[in-house]
Protein backbone atom coordinates (compact mmCIF):
# COMPACT_ATOMS: atom_id res chain seq x y z
CA UNK A 1 0.00 0.00 0.00
CA UNK A 2 0.75 3.47 -0.45
CA UNK A 3 1.75 4.34 2.99
CA UNK A 4 4.00 1.43 3.70
CA UNK A 5 5.27 1.82 0.40
CA UNK A 6 6.73 5.64 2.50
CA UNK A 7 8.83 3.11 4.93
CA UNK A 8 10.31 1.26 2.48
CA UNK A 9 11.66 4.64 0.73
CA UNK A 10 13.14 5.35 4.40
CA UNK A 11 14.13 1.82 4.71
CA UNK A 12 16.41 1.93 1.65
CA UNK A 13 18.40 5.05 3.49
CA UNK A 14 19.44 2.26 5.69
CA UNK A 15 20.13 -0.32 4.03
CA UNK A 16 23.65 -0.27 5.48
CA UNK A 17 22.21 -0.90 8.96
CA UNK A 18 19.63 -3.26 7.21
CA UNK A 19 22.48 -4.96 5.19
CA UNK A 20 24.25 -6.24 8.97
CA UNK A 21 21.59 -6.91 10.72
CA UNK A 22 20.28 -9.30 7.97
CA UNK A 23 23.82 -10.32 7.69
CA UNK A 24 23.75 -11.32 11.77
CA UNK A 25 20.56 -12.54 11.97
CA UNK A 26 21.48 -15.17 8.90
CA UNK A 27 24.32 -16.19 10.99
CA UNK A 28 22.92 -16.34 14.32
CA UNK A 29 20.22 -18.75 12.98
CA UNK A 30 22.74 -20.79 11.32
CA UNK A 31 25.29 -20.74 13.99
CA UNK A 32 21.81 -21.97 16.37
CA UNK A 33 20.94 -24.25 14.44
CA UNK A 34 24.51 -25.60 13.56
CA UNK A 35 25.29 -25.57 17.76
CA UNK A 36 21.91 -27.97 18.65
CA UNK A 37 23.04 -30.36 15.77
CA UNK A 38 26.18 -30.54 16.76
CA UNK A 39 25.60 -31.31 20.16
CA UNK A 40 23.23 -33.86 19.39
CA UNK A 41 25.98 -35.45 17.03
CA UNK A 42 28.24 -35.21 20.14
CA UNK A 43 26.24 -37.03 22.14
CA UNK A 44 25.27 -39.83 19.51
CA UNK A 45 29.05 -40.50 19.06
CA UNK A 46 29.46 -40.73 22.98
CA UNK A 47 27.70 -43.96 22.49
CA UNK A 48 30.57 -45.13 20.54
CA UNK A 49 33.18 -44.70 22.34
CA UNK A 50 34.98 -42.17 19.52
CA UNK A 51 38.76 -41.28 19.64
CA UNK A 52 39.36 -38.49 22.47
CA UNK A 53 40.33 -36.16 19.49
CA UNK A 54 37.20 -36.21 17.94
CA UNK A 55 35.66 -35.36 20.89
CA UNK A 56 37.93 -32.62 21.87
CA UNK A 57 37.02 -31.31 18.21
CA UNK A 58 32.94 -31.61 18.71
CA UNK A 59 33.39 -29.74 21.89
CA UNK A 60 35.36 -27.20 20.66
CA UNK A 61 32.91 -26.69 17.58
CA UNK A 62 29.53 -26.83 20.22
CA UNK A 63 31.74 -24.05 22.12
CA UNK A 64 32.86 -21.86 19.05
CA UNK A 65 29.05 -21.93 17.63
CA UNK A 66 27.83 -20.72 21.07
CA UNK A 67 30.31 -17.93 21.00
CA UNK A 68 29.18 -17.39 17.28
CA UNK A 69 25.69 -17.53 17.97
CA UNK A 70 26.23 -15.03 20.56
CA UNK A 71 27.86 -12.35 19.20
CA UNK A 72 26.22 -12.39 15.35
CA UNK A 73 22.96 -12.22 17.74
CA UNK A 74 24.21 -9.34 19.46
CA UNK A 75 25.31 -7.46 16.45
CA UNK A 76 21.98 -8.39 14.57
CA UNK A 77 20.08 -7.06 17.94
CA UNK A 78 22.12 -3.49 17.57
CA UNK A 79 21.93 -2.77 14.02
CA UNK A 80 18.45 -3.74 13.64
CA UNK A 81 17.48 -1.44 16.46
CA UNK A 82 19.55 1.15 15.04
CA UNK A 83 18.09 0.99 11.76
CA UNK A 84 14.34 1.30 13.29
CA UNK A 85 15.36 4.45 15.54
CA UNK A 86 16.88 6.15 12.64
CA UNK A 87 13.50 5.42 10.82
CA UNK A 88 11.60 6.82 13.15
CA UNK A 89 13.48 9.81 13.32
CA UNK A 90 13.14 10.33 9.55
CA UNK A 91 9.75 9.35 10.04
CA UNK A 92 9.17 12.16 12.91
CA UNK A 93 11.12 14.68 11.26
CA UNK A 94 9.40 14.82 7.96
CA UNK A 95 5.58 14.33 10.00
CA UNK A 96 6.40 17.17 11.94
CA UNK A 97 7.71 19.01 9.03
CA UNK A 98 3.90 18.35 7.05
CA UNK A 99 2.34 19.11 10.13
CA UNK A 100 3.00 22.61 11.34
CA UNK A 101 1.77 24.62 8.03
CA UNK A 102 -1.40 22.50 8.37
CA UNK A 103 -1.80 22.78 12.03
CA UNK A 104 -4.87 25.46 11.89
CA UNK A 105 -7.12 22.76 9.51
CA UNK A 106 -6.12 20.09 10.96
CA UNK A 107 -6.97 20.80 14.56
CA UNK A 108 -10.17 21.68 12.55
CA UNK A 109 -11.22 18.74 11.44
CA UNK A 110 -9.40 16.20 14.53
CA UNK A 111 -10.32 16.18 18.19
CA UNK A 112 -6.95 17.04 20.15
CA UNK A 113 -6.87 13.86 21.97
CA UNK A 114 -6.85 11.75 18.45
CA UNK A 115 -4.45 14.16 16.71
CA UNK A 116 -2.13 13.53 20.11
CA UNK A 117 -2.70 9.66 19.33
CA UNK A 118 -1.51 9.73 15.87
CA UNK A 119 1.35 11.89 16.63
CA UNK A 120 2.43 9.80 19.34
CA UNK A 121 1.36 6.31 19.12
CA UNK A 122 0.51 5.92 15.67
CA UNK A 123 4.49 6.91 14.91
CA UNK A 124 5.51 4.94 17.55
CA UNK A 125 3.63 1.98 16.17
CA UNK A 126 5.71 1.82 13.20
CA UNK A 127 8.55 0.76 14.69
CA UNK A 128 7.27 -2.61 14.62
CA UNK A 129 7.37 -2.66 10.96
CA UNK A 130 10.78 -3.19 10.22
CA UNK A 131 11.49 -5.51 13.22
CA UNK A 132 8.23 -7.83 13.30
CA UNK A 133 7.02 -7.43 9.70
CA UNK A 134 9.48 -6.63 7.12
CA UNK A 135 12.63 -8.65 8.80
CA UNK A 136 11.44 -11.76 9.79
CA UNK A 137 10.20 -13.18 6.51
CA UNK A 138 14.06 -12.95 5.20
CA UNK A 139 15.41 -14.49 8.19
CA UNK A 140 13.02 -17.53 8.16
CA UNK A 141 13.57 -17.94 4.30
CA UNK A 142 17.15 -17.50 4.39
CA UNK A 143 17.90 -20.14 7.28
CA UNK A 144 15.48 -22.65 6.38
CA UNK A 145 16.84 -22.94 2.78
CA UNK A 146 19.92 -23.29 4.59
CA UNK A 147 18.76 -26.22 6.72
CA UNK A 148 16.86 -28.06 3.92
CA UNK A 149 20.12 -28.10 2.43
CA UNK A 150 21.64 -29.80 5.35
CA UNK A 151 19.48 -31.86 5.62
CA UNK A 152 19.08 -33.10 1.97
CA UNK A 153 22.68 -34.33 2.28
CA UNK A 154 21.44 -37.16 4.96
CA UNK A 155 17.84 -37.33 3.90
CA UNK A 156 15.66 -36.30 0.95
CA UNK A 157 12.22 -37.22 3.02
CA UNK A 158 13.25 -34.96 6.25
CA UNK A 159 14.37 -32.36 4.24
CA UNK A 160 10.68 -32.65 2.54
CA UNK A 161 8.84 -32.81 5.67
CA UNK A 162 11.01 -29.59 7.09
CA UNK A 163 10.21 -27.20 3.84
CA UNK A 164 6.44 -29.01 4.63
CA UNK A 165 6.70 -27.05 8.04
CA UNK A 166 8.10 -23.96 6.85
CA UNK A 167 5.19 -23.35 4.44
CA UNK A 168 2.79 -24.33 7.38
CA UNK A 169 4.60 -22.16 9.58
CA UNK A 170 5.12 -18.84 7.14
CA UNK A 171 1.25 -19.36 5.94
CA UNK A 172 -1.18 -21.31 7.51
CA UNK A 173 -0.52 -20.39 11.07
CA UNK A 174 -0.20 -16.46 10.43
CA UNK A 175 -3.09 -16.65 8.29
CA UNK A 176 -5.69 -18.63 11.19
CA UNK A 177 -3.88 -15.22 13.10
CA UNK A 178 -5.37 -13.58 10.41
CA UNK A 179 -9.29 -14.49 10.36
CA UNK A 180 -10.86 -12.10 12.96
CA UNK A 181 -7.25 -9.83 13.52
CA UNK A 182 -8.51 -7.31 11.52
CA UNK A 183 -11.59 -6.83 13.52
CA UNK A 184 -9.99 -7.24 16.85
CA UNK A 185 -6.97 -4.58 16.53
CA UNK A 186 -9.87 -2.26 14.47
CA UNK A 187 -11.51 -2.36 17.72
CA UNK A 188 -8.11 -1.77 20.12
CA UNK A 189 -7.49 1.01 17.56
CA UNK A 190 -10.94 2.67 18.09
CA UNK A 191 -11.11 2.20 22.00
CA UNK A 192 -7.33 3.38 22.15
CA UNK A 193 -7.99 6.69 20.34
CA UNK A 194 -11.91 7.51 22.60
CA UNK A 195 -9.24 6.79 25.84
CA UNK A 196 -6.76 9.50 24.49
CA UNK A 197 -9.42 11.95 23.63
CA UNK A 198 -11.56 11.54 26.62
CA UNK A 199 -7.99 11.87 29.23
CA UNK A 200 -7.08 14.90 26.80
CA UNK A 201 -10.58 17.04 27.24
CA UNK A 202 -10.86 15.82 30.78
CA UNK A 203 -7.41 17.74 31.58
CA UNK A 204 -8.47 20.48 29.02
CA UNK A 205 -11.61 21.22 30.91
CA UNK A 206 -10.53 20.17 34.64
CA UNK A 207 -11.64 23.44 36.38
CA UNK A 208 -14.87 23.88 34.77
CA UNK A 209 -15.68 20.54 35.59
CA UNK A 210 -14.75 21.25 39.18
CA UNK A 211 -17.00 23.93 39.64
CA UNK A 212 -19.99 22.39 37.40
CA UNK A 213 -19.98 19.39 39.70
CA UNK A 214 -19.34 17.20 36.70
CA UNK A 215 -16.09 15.37 37.54
CA UNK A 216 -17.52 12.09 38.92
CA UNK A 217 -19.33 12.12 35.34
CA UNK A 218 -15.93 12.57 33.41
CA UNK A 219 -14.02 10.37 35.42
CA UNK A 220 -16.45 7.43 35.19
CA UNK A 221 -16.52 7.62 31.67
CA UNK A 222 -12.57 7.66 31.56
CA UNK A 223 -12.89 4.42 33.44
CA UNK A 224 -15.55 3.27 31.06
CA UNK A 225 -13.26 3.70 28.12
CA UNK A 226 -10.30 2.62 29.80
CA UNK A 227 -12.35 -0.91 30.82
CA UNK A 228 -13.52 -1.27 27.14
CA UNK A 229 -9.54 -1.08 25.98
CA UNK A 230 -8.56 -3.12 28.43
CA UNK A 231 -11.01 -5.77 27.50
CA UNK A 232 -10.66 -5.68 23.96
CA UNK A 233 -6.76 -5.68 24.28
CA UNK A 234 -7.39 -9.14 26.44
CA UNK A 235 -8.98 -10.19 23.65
CA UNK A 236 -6.28 -9.90 20.34
CA UNK A 237 -3.98 -10.87 23.09
CA UNK A 238 -5.63 -14.21 23.83
CA UNK A 239 -6.00 -14.27 20.13
CA UNK A 240 -2.30 -13.68 19.58
CA UNK A 241 -1.52 -16.51 21.97
CA UNK A 242 -3.20 -19.08 20.03
CA UNK A 243 -1.25 -18.23 16.96
CA UNK A 244 1.87 -18.71 19.48
CA UNK A 245 0.35 -21.76 20.48
CA UNK A 246 -0.33 -22.99 16.81
CA UNK A 247 3.06 -22.16 15.93
CA UNK A 248 4.73 -24.22 18.74
CA UNK A 249 2.17 -27.36 17.91
CA UNK A 250 3.51 -27.67 14.59
CA UNK A 251 7.41 -27.31 15.49
CA UNK A 252 6.68 -30.62 18.19
CA UNK A 253 4.84 -31.69 15.41
CA UNK A 254 7.49 -31.76 12.33
CA UNK A 255 9.84 -32.95 15.10
CA UNK A 256 8.15 -35.96 15.95
CA UNK A 257 7.84 -36.66 12.10
CA UNK A 258 11.38 -36.34 12.12
CA UNK A 259 11.54 -38.54 14.76
CA UNK A 260 9.59 -41.65 13.28
CA UNK A 261 10.82 -41.05 10.13
CA UNK A 262 14.37 -40.80 11.01
CA UNK A 263 13.49 -44.50 12.50
CA UNK A 264 11.84 -45.95 9.75
CA UNK A 265 15.37 -44.95 7.74
CA UNK A 266 17.38 -46.20 10.56
CA UNK A 267 15.68 -49.37 10.15
CA UNK A 268 15.78 -49.94 6.57
CA UNK A 269 19.49 -48.95 6.58
CA UNK A 270 19.49 -45.73 4.15
CA UNK A 271 20.26 -43.45 7.49
CA UNK A 272 22.90 -43.87 10.12
CA UNK A 273 21.65 -43.92 13.47
CA UNK A 274 24.17 -41.57 14.51
CA UNK A 275 22.42 -38.46 13.25
CA UNK A 276 18.91 -38.98 14.15
CA UNK A 277 19.52 -36.82 17.35
CA UNK A 278 21.39 -34.73 14.99
CA UNK A 279 17.96 -34.18 12.64
CA UNK A 280 15.81 -34.09 15.44
CA UNK A 281 17.83 -31.09 16.99
CA UNK A 282 17.69 -29.54 13.92
CA UNK A 283 14.59 -29.15 13.64
CA UNK A 284 13.44 -28.29 17.37
CA UNK A 285 16.13 -25.37 16.63
CA UNK A 286 14.98 -24.23 13.04
CA UNK A 287 11.38 -23.49 14.03
CA UNK A 288 12.65 -21.25 16.80
CA UNK A 289 13.52 -18.67 13.87
CA UNK A 290 10.41 -19.17 12.22
CA UNK A 291 8.65 -18.13 15.74
CA UNK A 292 8.20 -14.58 14.94
CA UNK A 293 5.88 -15.42 11.92
CA UNK A 294 2.88 -16.16 14.12
CA UNK A 295 2.36 -12.73 15.28
CA UNK A 296 3.12 -11.10 12.03
CA UNK A 297 -0.08 -10.31 10.50
CA UNK A 298 -1.10 -8.27 13.73
CA UNK A 299 2.33 -6.26 13.33
CA UNK A 300 1.07 -5.86 9.11
CA UNK A 301 -1.98 -4.58 9.99
CA UNK A 302 -1.05 -2.59 13.33
CA UNK A 303 1.73 -1.09 11.12
CA UNK A 304 -0.67 -0.04 8.14
CA UNK A 305 -3.54 1.42 10.18
CA UNK A 306 -1.10 3.68 11.62
CA UNK A 307 0.41 4.87 8.30
CA UNK A 308 -3.14 5.38 7.33
CA UNK A 309 -3.72 7.12 10.18
CA UNK A 310 -0.53 9.15 9.14
CA UNK A 311 -1.65 9.61 6.09
CA UNK A 312 -5.08 10.99 6.66
CA UNK A 313 -3.54 13.50 8.79
CA UNK A 314 -0.50 14.85 6.65
CA UNK A 315 1.76 12.25 5.20
CA UNK A 316 -0.38 11.59 1.63
CA UNK A 317 1.17 14.90 0.39
CA UNK A 318 3.12 14.29 -2.02
CA UNK A 319 6.56 14.31 -0.97
CA UNK A 320 8.51 14.48 -4.18
CA UNK A 321 6.95 17.88 -3.88
CA UNK A 322 10.00 20.62 -3.28
CA UNK A 323 9.28 23.79 -1.47
CA UNK A 324 8.94 27.11 -3.17
CA UNK A 325 12.68 28.43 -3.25
CA UNK A 326 11.90 32.17 -3.45
CA UNK A 327 12.17 33.81 -0.19
CA UNK A 328 10.32 36.74 1.17
CA UNK A 329 12.67 39.58 1.55
CA UNK A 330 13.30 41.47 4.89
CA UNK A 331 15.65 44.05 3.78
CA UNK A 332 12.47 46.39 2.85
CA UNK A 333 8.82 47.50 3.93
CA UNK A 334 6.20 44.35 2.28
CA UNK A 335 3.66 45.48 -0.41
CA UNK A 336 0.36 43.13 0.19
CA UNK A 337 -2.12 43.07 -2.54
CA UNK A 338 -5.37 40.47 -2.72
CA UNK A 339 -6.86 39.77 -6.09
CA UNK A 340 -10.32 38.52 -5.70
CA UNK A 341 -9.56 36.22 -2.80
CA UNK A 342 -12.13 33.77 -1.57
CA UNK A 343 -11.70 31.22 0.97
CA UNK A 344 -14.29 28.56 2.64
CA UNK A 345 -13.78 25.91 5.26
CA UNK A 346 -14.21 22.66 4.92
CA UNK A 347 -17.93 21.18 5.55
CA UNK A 348 -18.84 25.00 5.74
CA UNK A 349 -21.99 25.52 3.81
CA UNK A 350 -20.93 29.79 3.21
CA UNK A 351 -17.32 31.31 2.49
CA UNK A 352 -15.22 32.85 5.25
CA UNK A 353 -14.08 35.06 2.51
CA UNK A 354 -15.80 36.25 -0.64
CA UNK A 355 -14.10 38.35 -3.75
CA UNK A 356 -11.53 39.98 -1.34
CA UNK A 357 -9.54 42.27 -3.41
CA UNK A 358 -7.01 44.60 -1.52
CA UNK A 359 -3.96 46.62 -2.33
CA UNK A 360 -1.80 47.41 1.03
CA UNK A 361 1.26 50.09 0.24
CA UNK A 362 4.95 48.90 2.00
CA UNK A 363 4.77 50.69 4.80
CA UNK A 364 1.18 51.80 5.04
CA UNK A 365 -0.99 51.11 8.05
CA UNK A 366 -3.85 49.06 7.86
CA UNK A 367 -6.89 48.30 10.37
CA UNK A 368 -9.21 45.71 9.22
CA UNK A 369 -12.54 45.85 11.64
CA UNK A 370 -15.74 43.99 11.53
CA UNK A 371 -18.45 41.75 13.77
CA UNK A 372 -17.51 38.53 15.07
CA UNK A 373 -17.27 35.83 12.30
CA UNK A 374 -16.55 38.43 9.57
CA UNK A 375 -13.12 36.62 8.20
CA UNK A 376 -10.62 39.18 9.74
CA UNK A 377 -8.69 36.27 11.30
CA UNK A 378 -9.21 33.92 8.11
CA UNK A 379 -7.38 36.96 6.14
CA UNK A 380 -4.40 36.40 8.32
CA UNK A 381 -4.36 32.71 7.93
CA UNK A 382 -3.89 32.88 4.27
CA UNK A 383 -1.47 35.64 4.12
CA UNK A 384 0.61 33.66 6.58
CA UNK A 385 0.13 30.74 4.14
CA UNK A 386 -0.99 28.62 7.08
CA UNK A 387 -4.24 28.46 4.96
CA UNK A 388 -4.88 28.16 1.03
CA UNK A 389 -7.14 30.42 -1.00
CA UNK A 390 -10.12 28.52 -2.36
CA UNK A 391 -9.95 30.85 -5.54
CA UNK A 392 -8.04 34.45 -6.06
CA UNK A 393 -4.33 35.57 -5.68
CA UNK A 394 -2.07 36.74 -2.86
CA UNK A 395 0.99 38.37 -3.50
CA UNK A 396 3.39 39.70 -1.16
CA UNK A 397 6.22 42.16 -2.74
CA UNK A 398 4.55 41.29 -6.47
CA UNK A 399 5.37 37.72 -5.64
CA UNK A 400 2.74 34.82 -5.11
CA UNK A 401 2.36 33.34 -1.83
CA UNK A 402 2.24 30.27 -3.94
CA UNK A 403 5.66 30.70 -5.29
CA UNK A 404 6.91 31.89 -1.66
CA UNK A 405 8.46 29.28 0.50
CA UNK A 406 7.02 29.32 3.86
CA UNK A 407 9.64 29.79 6.40
CA UNK A 408 10.62 33.23 4.90
CA UNK A 409 7.29 34.32 4.85
CA UNK A 410 7.00 33.61 8.71
CA UNK A 411 10.56 35.07 8.95
CA UNK A 412 9.61 38.33 7.52
CA UNK A 413 6.27 38.69 9.63
CA UNK A 414 5.96 39.98 13.22
CA UNK A 415 2.34 38.23 14.09
CA UNK A 416 0.28 38.15 17.20
CA UNK A 417 -2.60 36.11 17.07
CA UNK A 418 -5.51 35.96 19.21
CA UNK A 419 -4.09 33.05 21.42
CA UNK A 420 -0.29 33.00 21.83
CA UNK A 421 1.25 30.36 23.49
CA UNK A 422 3.02 30.20 26.40
CA UNK A 423 5.71 27.76 27.80
CA UNK A 424 6.44 26.79 30.81
CA UNK A 425 9.71 28.65 32.10
CA UNK A 426 10.40 32.50 33.18
CA UNK A 427 9.68 35.52 30.91
CA UNK A 428 12.76 35.35 29.75
CA UNK A 429 12.10 31.97 27.78
CA UNK A 430 9.16 33.46 26.32
CA UNK A 431 10.47 36.49 25.11
CA UNK A 432 13.57 34.50 23.42
CA UNK A 433 12.04 32.21 20.93
CA UNK A 434 14.05 33.30 18.21
CA UNK A 435 17.50 32.82 17.34
CA UNK A 436 18.46 36.57 18.36
CA UNK A 437 20.80 36.80 21.20
CA UNK A 438 19.54 40.17 23.51
CA UNK A 439 20.93 41.64 26.84
CA UNK A 440 18.63 41.88 29.90
CA UNK A 441 18.63 45.92 29.37
CA UNK A 442 17.11 45.41 26.02
CA UNK A 443 14.96 42.75 27.28
CA UNK A 444 13.80 44.74 30.10
CA UNK A 445 13.64 47.47 27.40
CA UNK A 446 10.75 45.47 25.45
CA UNK A 447 8.86 44.56 28.77
CA UNK A 448 8.89 48.62 29.64
CA UNK A 449 7.24 49.61 26.03
CA UNK A 450 4.63 46.40 26.28
CA UNK A 451 3.70 47.93 29.69
CA UNK A 452 4.63 44.93 31.89
CA UNK A 453 7.13 47.14 34.25
CA UNK A 454 6.35 45.28 36.98
CA UNK A 455 7.18 42.27 35.58
CA UNK A 456 11.03 40.85 36.20
CA UNK A 457 12.95 38.91 33.52
CA UNK A 458 13.18 35.59 35.86
CA UNK A 459 9.55 35.58 37.03
CA UNK A 460 7.85 32.58 36.34
CA UNK A 461 4.84 31.45 33.95
CA UNK A 462 3.37 28.32 33.80
CA UNK A 463 1.81 26.23 31.26
CA UNK A 464 -0.40 28.05 28.73
CA UNK A 465 0.46 31.18 30.48
CA UNK A 466 -2.19 29.94 33.40
CA UNK A 467 -0.64 32.49 36.01
CA UNK A 468 -0.55 35.79 33.87
CA UNK A 469 -4.14 37.69 33.13
CA UNK A 470 -5.53 37.98 29.63
CA UNK A 471 -3.99 41.01 29.31
CA UNK A 472 -0.69 40.10 30.74
CA UNK A 473 -1.01 37.40 27.99
CA UNK A 474 -1.24 39.79 25.64
CA UNK A 475 0.81 42.78 26.71
CA UNK A 476 4.09 39.46 26.51
CA UNK A 477 3.30 38.37 23.30
CA UNK A 478 3.48 42.27 22.21
CA UNK A 479 6.88 42.45 23.99
CA UNK A 480 7.80 39.48 21.88
CA UNK A 481 6.83 39.76 18.67
CA UNK A 482 8.59 43.76 19.34
CA UNK A 483 12.17 41.81 19.42
CA UNK A 484 11.61 40.20 16.01
CA UNK A 485 13.22 41.90 12.86
CA UNK A 486 10.48 41.50 10.02
CA UNK A 487 9.00 44.17 8.18
CA UNK A 488 5.38 42.84 7.91
CA UNK A 489 3.28 43.23 11.23
CA UNK A 490 0.12 41.16 11.36
CA UNK A 491 -1.67 41.99 14.73
CA UNK A 492 -5.15 40.17 15.60
CA UNK A 493 -7.01 41.74 18.43
CA UNK A 494 -3.65 42.08 20.41
CA UNK A 495 -5.46 44.85 23.18
CA UNK A 496 -8.54 43.45 23.17
CA UNK A 497 -8.27 42.53 26.60
CA UNK A 498 -6.69 45.77 27.88
CA UNK A 499 -8.23 49.07 29.19
CA UNK A 500 -8.21 51.91 27.50
CA UNK A 501 -5.13 53.73 28.89
CA UNK A 502 -2.96 50.95 29.10
CA UNK A 503 -4.23 49.74 24.99
CA UNK A 504 -3.30 53.43 24.00
CA UNK A 505 0.30 53.72 25.39
CA UNK A 506 1.32 50.09 23.86
CA UNK A 507 0.12 50.88 20.53
CA UNK A 508 1.80 54.25 20.51
CA UNK A 509 4.62 52.04 21.53
CA UNK A 510 3.81 49.41 18.49
CA UNK A 511 3.80 52.41 15.92
CA UNK A 512 6.81 53.93 16.53
CA UNK A 513 8.25 50.21 16.17
CA UNK A 514 6.67 49.85 13.17
CA UNK A 515 7.57 53.41 12.00
CA UNK A 516 8.77 52.08 8.60
CA UNK A 517 6.69 48.72 8.21
CA UNK A 518 3.53 47.28 6.43
CA UNK A 519 0.97 46.57 9.25
CA UNK A 520 -2.34 45.04 9.40
CA UNK A 521 -4.35 45.22 12.59
CA UNK A 522 -7.23 43.60 13.22
CA UNK A 523 -9.85 44.89 16.05
CA UNK A 524 -12.93 44.96 17.25
CA UNK A 525 -12.71 48.62 19.28
CA UNK A 526 -12.63 51.76 17.14
CA UNK A 527 -10.70 53.83 19.43
CA UNK A 528 -7.77 55.39 18.19
CA UNK A 529 -7.91 54.15 14.34
CA UNK A 530 -7.46 57.80 13.45
CA UNK A 531 -3.66 57.38 13.32
CA UNK A 532 -4.16 54.58 10.50
CA UNK A 533 -3.81 55.00 6.71
CA UNK A 534 -6.59 52.90 5.96
CA UNK A 535 -9.38 51.29 7.34
CA UNK A 536 -11.50 48.20 5.82
CA UNK A 537 -14.45 47.13 7.10
CA UNK A 538 -15.37 43.51 6.34
CA UNK A 539 -18.98 42.09 7.24
CA UNK A 540 -20.05 38.43 6.54
CA UNK A 541 -16.77 37.44 4.46
CA UNK A 542 -17.29 40.59 2.01
CA UNK A 543 -15.13 44.07 1.68
CA UNK A 544 -17.97 46.33 2.44
CA UNK A 545 -16.13 49.58 3.03
CA UNK A 546 -12.52 51.43 2.81
CA UNK A 547 -10.67 54.46 3.48
CA UNK A 548 -9.51 56.97 5.65
CA UNK A 549 -10.89 56.91 9.35
CA UNK A 550 -12.21 60.86 8.21
CA UNK A 551 -13.28 59.76 4.71
CA UNK A 552 -15.54 56.24 7.00
CA UNK A 553 -17.11 59.27 9.03
CA UNK A 554 -18.14 61.52 6.38
CA UNK A 555 -19.85 58.77 4.14
CA UNK A 556 -21.56 57.84 7.29
CA UNK A 557 -21.79 54.10 6.52
CA UNK A 558 -21.27 50.66 8.27
CA UNK A 559 -18.07 51.87 10.15
CA UNK A 560 -19.69 55.48 11.07
CA UNK A 561 -22.81 53.57 12.72
CA UNK A 562 -20.19 51.04 14.49
CA UNK A 563 -18.72 54.03 15.98
CA UNK A 564 -21.79 55.70 17.20
CA UNK A 565 -22.86 52.23 18.59
CA UNK A 566 -19.38 52.34 20.53
CA UNK A 567 -19.55 56.06 21.37
CA UNK A 568 -23.03 54.89 23.31
CA UNK A 569 -21.54 52.36 25.15
CA UNK A 570 -18.92 54.61 26.57
CA UNK A 571 -21.63 57.14 27.49
CA UNK A 572 -23.87 54.72 29.18
CA UNK A 573 -20.59 52.91 31.15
Amino acid sequence: MKELAILTKAMIQERKDIAIAIVGGFIAGIAGVSLFSASGYLISQTVFAPPLYTLIVLTSLVKILGLLRAASRYAERLYSHRATFSLLSRLRTSFFAKLIPLTPGILGRNRSGDLLARIVGDVESLQHYFLRVAYPPVIVVLVFLATVIFTSVFSIWIACLFVLGMLITAFVVPGIVLLGQRRRQGRVREKRAELSTEMAEMLYGYRDLKVYGQMKKREQLLQDASAALAAEQEAAARHLLLGQSLHAFVAYLISWGVLILGAVFIVNGSLAGVFLAMLVMASLTVFEEAAPMAVLPAYKQDSEHAAKRLAETVLDADRSESQPSTALSTDKAVSVELCGVSFQYEDEWRPALKDITLSIPPGSKTAIVGPSGSGKSTLIELLLKLRVPTSGLIRLNDVSVRELNEASIWQASNVVLQHSHFFRGTIRDNLLLNEERYTDEELSAVLEKAQLRNKSLEDPVYEKGENLSDGEKQRLALARVMLRKGRLWLLDEPTSALDYVTEQRVLSHLLTEAADDTLLLICHRLTGLEDMDRIVVLDQGRVIEAGTYTELMEQKGYFYEMKLIERQMIDEA
